[in-house]
Order: structure tokens, then sequence, then C-alpha cells
């Protein structure tokens, strides 16, 4: 028998997750989803100034508002477009500079960060005009409808250009990681002008990219070429299987396993909820988006620290305040002393490791259990618009209440996020007060022992 077979499933689990979350593919993809934030926070600042007559529907506050801030609305949405309006170019290109710059760190080759997102752009406007092959020539389209205008091949509206948005993110990864891949292919085959040492470093790096970008737009045309004549485009065929992927993830079932996932990975000491964000990210930001223009997606924006891991994975936030107040063995009341104010943002890591929660069996079935029925609580609520759907991603440190309130910008949002925390907690409170008197029991009959 060989010899990793002889090691214990957790440890050869671990061992293959930890490889994935370490690759290069995965760390540029996290890169990438930190830099949206910032542009996130910002967009769903002035959304919430747009949308403030939903969220606070008193009698006269529409009057006012329209009377006052409503009259800047549509400077508010300018403000919106200019950063969720591009999220693809900003997702997409932070990923092509972040994995051209590994692959220039660990493989040691002259590879230049900015010349792979200055690429990338080049490659990904390629893709984003439509194009159709028509009366023997290929023509960019010109459509102009109530519901749809597209000039000159690019698709825009009061939202911007369509495809450089969230919808794009998906697309755009696609592109960066073939624009990446022909550049570190054609620098570690010398297929570059080399200048002069005397030359200034930035003009010598506009040299050096030059055959690079030359096959990386052939390579991206050429295929861009191929599927319009096949009555498609790029943009088209790598869409359907991130639609297909979406409608999945959109689903209850889809969502639970996205949740079961996370939390099991985690139980392995794996970063779950790094792993699959990874995946999910372009996902929740192209619905959110969609949302914003009237379409009704669950899985938008942050639902999981709105709704589901509130206090942090495995959604603890009331078992730490249980064990602050009521635990009675002093190992656990003093951890959630210490755990207290982290969870109210969101941060359990002590919970995880000092409880612990990893590698223990007694917590894995509330460990899994408590965001699964959290997440149900929260998809049912939001699919029968008994709370309205998710338009803005919050911050993931927001405490519970306030996530909710500005995720959905409505009340009733918030009241979803503490009802999901004490959803959670039910599923908790017989393991946790069980494993309490364990340890209890353990501290009297070592206290007795001293004695």
């Amino acid at each position: 028998m060989a010899e990793t077979d002889k090691k214990p499933f957790k440890e050869r689990m671990s061992a293959v997750v930890g490889k994935f979350a370490g690759s290069r593919f995965v760390r540029a993809i996290m890169d990438a989803g930190y830099s949206v934030i910032s542009f996130s926070i910002i967009g769903a600042v002035f959304l919430i100034l747009t949308v403030l007559p939903q969220a606070f529907p008193v009698p006269g506050f529409a009057n006012f508002y329209a009377n006052t801030i409503g009259r800047f609305t549509s400077l508010f949405q300018a403000v919106y477009n200019a950063t969720m309006g591009i999220l693809a170019l900003v997702f997409a290109g932070t990923f092509a500079y972040s994995y051209t710059k590994i692959y220039r760190d660990e493989e040691h080759i002259n590879l230049v960060p900015m010349n792979g997102l200055m690429m990338f752009l080049m490659a990904f406007f390629i893709t984003v005009p439509e194009l159709v092959w028509k009366n023997g020539a290929v023509q960019f389209v010109q459509l102009f409808t109530k519901a749809k205008m597209v000039a000159g091949g690019y698709e825009a509206s009061t939202s911007g250009i369509y495809r450089i948005g969230a919808v794009g993110i998906f697309i755009g990864l696609i592109v960066a990681w073939i624009t990446v891949q022909i550049y570190r292919y054609t620098v570690k085959h010398n297929w570059q002008i080399k200048m002069p040492a005397s030359v200034p470093s930035g003009v010598a790096n506009s040299f050096s990219a030059l055959i690079p970008g030359f096959c990386v737009a052939v390579v991206i045309a050429a295929l861009n070429m191929a599927f319009v004549f096949a009555g498609t485009d790029l943009f088209k065929v790598l869409f359907i299987p991130f639609s297909f992927i979406s409608d999945i993830a959109d689903t209850w079932w889809g969502f639970l396993i996205i949740i079961f996932l996370i939390h099991f990975l985690w139980w392995f000491g794996i970063h779950g909820a790094t792993i699959m964000s990874s995946f999910y990210t372009p996902i929740v930001l192209a619905n959110m988006a969609a949302n914003v223009k009237g379409a009704d997606h669950f899985f938008a924006g942050d639902p999981l620290n709105a709704f589901v891991i509130i206090g942090g994975s495995g959604a603890t936030l009331g078992v730490t305040i249980w064990l602050a107040f009521r635990s009675r063995s002093t190992q656990l009341k003093e951890l959630g002393k210490v755990e207290i104010v982290p969870a109210i943002f969101n941060i359990n890591e002590p919970l995880l490791f000092g409880l612990p929660i990893v590698y223990n069996v007694n917590l894995l079935i509330p460990f899994i259990c408590a965001p699964l029925a959290s997440g149900i609580v929260g998809y049912i609520a939001v699919s029968t618009h008994l709370v309205p759907k998710i338009i803005v991603q919050q911050p993931w440190p927001t405490p519970v209440g306030l996530s909710g309130f500005i995720a959905t910008a409505s009340w009733q949002g918030a009241a979803l996020s503490v009802v999901c925390a004490i959803v959670a907690f039910a599923v908790w409170y017989p393991f946790i007060k069980h494993y309490d008197n364990v340890l209890l029991k353990k501290e009297q009959a070592k206290a007795a022992q001293v004695k």
C-alpha cells in the first residue's frame, strides 16, 4: 500500500484542498476579490441614497426626499455606474496584474505586472463589442429598441457599457487567464524585443510587451472571429457556463451546498469561505447588479454574512454570547469573553481554533447545521418576498441587524438578520450546553485531584 494511502482521510483531504487553495490561480482570484470591496462599498453608499424612500416607508418622507437629496439621484446613479458599472475591469484587471506578478516572483521570469494588466484590457475590449458576419464581412451590431440599444457593437444603457460591468467578470477572468499564459509563454521562449541596459526601464518595458501583446491580440481576435463565423461571439459562448453555474447557485439546494462546503472545509482547518468565494464572487456581484436593474436573485451581494454566518463561520454569534454570560466551565467562559467583541464583527477564529471547532467531532453537527438552518430561513424569507431582495454588498464585518438592513435597504432585512442569528443559536444550544457540562466535569475532577 502506498504511503499516502496510509494517511488518515482528514490529512489527505487537507493536503488536496490546501494545495488548491495555495494555487496561483486561486491566490490571484482572492486578490481580485479584495480589490472590488472598496468599489462595491462606495457604490453601495450612493445606491442607498437613491433608494432611501423604499428603505424608510414612513408618511411624508418620500415628499421630503424628492424635494431635497432626491434632486441629485441622477448624480448618485452616475457614481454607482462608475463603481459597480466597471466591476469586470476592476476584478479581472486585478486578477491579471496579480497573476502576472505571482508568475514573475515564483518562476523568476521577466514579466511586468502592469504589462499583464494592460494586455488584458486590450484583449477584453476585443470581446466587448458585438460582431456579426453579414453580407460577406464582419460588422458591428447596430440595434435600437426600447429594451436594448447597441451602437457600434457596444450595448449600453444608463448603467454604462453592458459587458464591462459585473456581468462580464467571468468572461474577464477567462480572457485574463489566457492573456497571462500567452505573455508567460512568449517571455519564457524569448519572443520579445530586448533593449540595451542604457534605455530607461519604462521605454524598455514598453518594447518588451510589443510581441507578447501582439500575440495576445491575434489569439483573442482569432478566437472571437471563429465564434462570429458560427453565429455567436467569445463573450456569449463563455457566458453560457457562467449562467449555468449562476442558476444552480441561485437555487435553494445550490445555496445550501455552498454553505455546507464552506463549513465542511473549515472543520478540516481550511478557510472554506476563501475557497468557495473564489468561485461564487463573480456570481453574486453579477446578480446584485442585475437586482438593481429589476432582477430577482437571492444569491446576490453577500447573503452569507447578512443572513447565514452571523458571528463568523458556523453562525456563532449566539454561541459566543452564551459562552460569555451563561457557560459554567472556566475555559468556555473566558473564551467567550475574549471572543465576544470580534464576533460582533463576524470574526471567530478564536472559537474555531480555541473552542476548538476544527477537528472537534462533538461540535461538527452544529457547526454545519446551524448555518444551514439560518440559510434556509434567509432563503425562504427573501425568495417569498417577505424581505426585499439584496441590492447592496455590505462590508463583511458589519454587525448583525445592520448587515441585513444595508444588504436589502430595508428594516425587514435587519429583522431577518436577527432572526437568522437566533435560529442558528437554537441549533447550537443543546450541543454547546452538553460540551460545557463535559468540560465543567473535567475541570471539577482536575480541581479535586489538586486538593
